[in-house]
């Protein structure tokens, strides 16, 4: 299973996406605004080519699996990202809800006039969590990220 992510807005502050999957739309993204020279917890992820496997431990994991019952196996964690670690899929709605990641929801404000805010998160996470993890859990799980220019 392939993820896209095109990454429609990147401003001070914040970089909203859209995910497809196979394609089809997904949901909305939001990350920390990229930067030239990496601030730890403060950037977003280069664009590139990743691999999504389940990461079982760690405090996410913990809080999710309270959170979430039996439905969560595992946080979905991107691997091999050039300078960073730890960088998972999870809820959130703004870039202080991040510090790196990728936050998932089922609707975004825009990052123009004011930080971006992404809405239903929860919602967007439990919507796609399932089948995501299944496949991560198979080892068919990748993700493309890149930037919309012009």
């Amino acid at each position: 299973m392939k993820l896209r992510l095109v990454r429609y807005s990147l401003q001070k502050g914040s970089t909203l996406g859209v995910m497809l999957c196979d394609g089809e739309f997904l949901c909305y993204t939001l990350e920390d605004e990229r930067r030239d020279v990496k601030i730890p917890g403060e950037t977003c992820i280069p664009a590139g080519v990743f691999t999504i496997k389940l990461r079982t431990v760690g405090g996410f994991h913990g809080r999710y699996g309270a959170k979430f019952g039996g439905a969560h196996i595992g946080m979905l964690e991107l691997q091999d990202v050039p300078g960073f670690q730890y960088i998972l899929l999870h809820c959130g709605n703004d870039d202080g809800d991040t510090e790196g990641c990728i936050l998932v929801g089922d609707t975004s404000t825009e990052n123009l006039t004011r930080s971006g805010f992404i809405g239903s998160s929860v919602s967007a996470y439990t919507r796609i969590y399932p089948k995501l993890a299944e496949a991560a859990q198979l080892g068919l799980l990748s993700i493309v990220i890149e930037e919309l220019h012009g």
